[in-house]
Formats: C-alpha cells, structure tokens, sequence
C-alpha cells in the first residue's frame, strides 16, 4: 500500500471476498463492522496525499467479540447481551484506529470468554481451519482461526488464561501476551479490573513475528521507535543481540504431561535458538507447577461474583458453561476471602522467586500445553496412557497469566495427525522486545505460519 502497488479499497475488498468464501463454513468473523468501506476508502485518501502516513494505514484487523468497537455489535457470546452495541471504542481500539488501521469485524468466542473453544448461544462454533472437527482454541478462536485462514491479517484478543496463546497454538500462527498492565484494557466484557488485572491483558494474533512487532508497538504506544525499526529490518538486530544469552526449557511442570510431538517440538524451538547463539539448557523454573492451583485460587472467585452480576434475573439465558459456573458459585464457602489473600500473598512470593531465579535465565521456553488442537466439545483429554480434562492440559499457559509475563506463542511442530503445535517463549517483565527477537529466530529456522491444507484449494 505505501508503495501504491495496491489501495487500501483493494486490500480490503480481497479480504471481504475471502470471508464470503470461506467465512460461513468457518465461522470466524461473527459481525462486519458496517462503515468498513468507509474506513478504506479513508485511508486511500490519506495515501494518495503521500503526507506522513501512520503505521498500519489501510491494515484491516479483526477485534475479539469481547472488546467494544463503536457502533458494532459486541456480545461477549452471551445471550444477555446479544443486543449490545457499544457507543465508544475500547482504548486498545481506539489506538489501532488512531494508527490507521481499518476496524473490520469481530471475531468469535466462547460465552463470557470462559472456555478453550469459540462457540456460544449466539454465533455457534467456531471451526479450525486446519481440521474443522477440531476447537480453534479459545478464548480468541475466532481470532486465530481468521488470521490463520487469511480472512484477516490480523486480530485483538485478551487472555486471562491463555486465550491468546492456545488459540495460535491450535491454529498455527502467533500471538502475544504482553506484561501485564502494559496495554489498557478497558471496554471488555469479562471486566478485566480487580483480581483479573494481575493476570489478564490485550494482545495481537498474526502470521508473523514482525507483524506481532508493529502491533504491539501500537498497542503499547511504545515511546520509541526501537519494535517498529527492528520488525522493517527483519529484527536482525535485535537477534543479534541475543547471542550468549541464557535459555530454559522444560516440558514437564509437574501438572500435566505432554504429548511426545509436543515435546519434540519444544526441543525444535530449542535448537533453533542454540543455533542461533543462546546459551540453552533444560531447566524447569521454580513456582511453575504452582500456577494452575493459584489460577484457581485467584480468579475463580471472581469468575463467579462476575457471572452472578451480568447474568442476575436473566439466568434462564445462560449457556452450559455458563450454568454450572453460576451454581458453583452459589455453592462457595465463607472463607472464600480470607483463602484468596492467602493466595495473593504466596503468588507474590513465587513470582519474586521465579523474577531472581531469571534474572540469569532471562527466556524461558515451554508448551503452550498438552496437546494441539483437540475434538470440539471434549472435557478429558488422552495424553498417553493418562486422560485429564481439557482445562488442565494447558496449565504451562495459565501459569504465565498468573506471574503476568509476556509470552509469544510461535509455531514450532505439526502433529502426526495434521493440527499445528506452537510453543511458548517467555520472557521477564516488559521484556517483549526479547521476547519477540527469541519468537522470530524460531519462525526463520522452523517455517512458522503455513497455510492450512484445507484451505489452500479456496
């Protein structure tokens, strides 16, 4: 676009034509926002002046159906708010928008954000565009799913408990959680205030390491210009920079075990950054077979009060899900406060642990979780001769919501029975430039996003 090789009307008329091919058997943008023509055409305008242009000026992005984008319905996939249309953006959007980028839909979910799947009362289910009989991830399915079938270049989502990370991790295309705190969250539904704020934040999803740069470089309002420059120059210096610089790696958390492919695919990221000059070795961190209880300990106290809140007179609207948490909820013990702040108190004792223990291992590189995508609706999940329910297979995601430090989801390995694996690499708080230096050494040597077999005949 900045070369005049291609408008911004023409990028976006690609990718609507994309989304009547293939939207309606996937599922993944659930609502088209009404003035995206509006928005292109604007941005064309802007380009043909050939004044100083802002940084994604015509870039069509998707928005996770839990963020407020003005004028757009925005439901959060429950039935309660299944009219919802907010009357301001979000902060984070408003940023994207305030940078150029052209608001173009909202992308599925599960209800309330609470489920590793994007299917609700509302839109229904979301499908994998590299197996359909398989979830895309959730929360940010429909996020992940879009970018990785090219019906967006890319997405917002929030992850509280791995919502951004899983969703790539299935889908086969990256994604970032940033440091907690460094990206306003404001406009959600969950509410991402109180307890929710130690762990959960907004992030991009993208094809590319460099695309996550620029995105989180918006998002952030980064003062420098540091992320933007490395992401145009391929990130070559800030790979260099990582020569002799510790790395642990570890497969096993002492919560849940991991499929052999996942492992191997851990051991690939590995390599590839040995290769590359860190100084790697295998090492489980200290606290992190801890983050699931905590997770629990933490927020699901707060999942129920929220739930009680938005759903109170209107339970008869509520989903599955949705209905067993408010009864669990109902259900919770007296001493519910006094055992949260015991948590807090041994969160931040763990996190003070883990922050000295990285100070010499400043990346951490570990499973998204268990296994890749799995079966749409299944609860347990077989991991070799065991079986463990599908929230537990992913507990080396959860427990970097818990110590609120940003993580890249890169792809790293494909499973024998076709569903991409990604991994995590982690990094010490705001570190993201690292971060994504470490994810775009691993995309060069392992190949990163590919276009999904059963799409490339559309």
């Amino acid at each position: 676009m900045r070369a005049r090789e291609v408008s911004p009307v023409e990028v976006l008329e690609a990718h609507l034509s994309r989304a009547a091919e293939i939207n309606q058997q996937l599922n993944a943008i659930v609502t088209f926002a009404p003035d995206v023509v509006e928005q292109a055409r604007t941005a064309e305008q802007l380009l043909m002046r050939g004044r100083e242009l802002p940084p994604l000026c015509g870039l069509p992005v998707t928005i996770k159906d839990t963020i407020d984008v003005a004028g757009v319905r925005t439901t959060s996939g429950s039935l309660v708010r299944a009219n919802n249309v907010p009357q301001r953006d979000a902060p984070a959007v408003a940023r994207l928008r305030a940078t150029g980028a052209i608001i173009f839909g909202k992308t599925n979910v599960s209800e309330m954000a609470l489920d590793y799947s994007a299917e609700n009362p509302i839109f229904g289910r979301t499908l994998n565009p590299h197996d359909q009989t398989r979830t895309p991830g959730g929360s940010s399915g429909g996020c992940a799913a879009a970018v990785s079938a090219c019906l967006t270049p890319a997405s917002l989502g929030s992850d509280l408990v791995g919502s951004i990370r899983i969703p790539a991790h299935c889908c086969g295309v990256v994604g970032l959680k940033p440091t907690a705190g460094s990206i306003p969250t404001g406009g959600h539904c969950p509410p991402t205030v109180g307890p929710f704020s130690l762990g959960a934040n907004f992030g991009p999803l993208a094809r590319r390491v460099d695309d996550l740069a620029l995105l989180y470089q918006v998002l952030a309002q980064a003062e420098t210009g540091e992320l933007l420059q490395s992401s145009e120059a391929g990130g070559k210096s800030e790979v260099e920079s990582l020569k002799n610089v510790r790395v642990a790696w570890y497969t096993n958390d002492g919560v849940s075990p991991v499929t052999e492919e996942t492992r191997q695919a851990v051991m690939a990221a590995a390599h590839a950054l040995a290769e590359a000059g860190l100084r790697v070795e295998e090492a489980c961190p200290p606290g992190v077979g801890r983050g699931p209880d905590l997770w629990g300990g933490l927020f699901t106290g707060a999942v129920g009060q929220m739930l009680r809140e938005e759903y109170r007179g209107q339970e008869e609207l509520a989903g599955p899900l949705v209905r067993v948490l408010l009864e669990r909820a109902s259900e919770m013990s007296t001493d519910a406060l006094e055992r949260y702040f015991d948590t807090w108190a041994e969160r931040d004792r763990l996190r003070a642990v883990l922050d000295e223990w990285m100070l010499d291992r400043p990346l951490l590189v570990a499973p998204v979780g268990s296994v890749p995508a799995f079966p749409h609706g299944a609860r347990k999940i077989p991991v070799g001769a065991v079986e463990i329910s599908a929230f537990r297979a992913f507990s080396y995601s959860q427990t970097f919501n818990v110590f609120g430090l940003p993580v890249v989801a890169v792809p790293a390995g494909h499973s024998t029975e076709g569903p991409p694996i990604g991994v995590q690499i982690i990094g010490r708080a705001h570190e993201e430039a690292r971060v994504l230096a470490a994810a775009r050494v691993v995309e060069a040597a392992l190949g990163g996003w590919q276009s999904p077999a059963s799409m490339k005949n559309i």
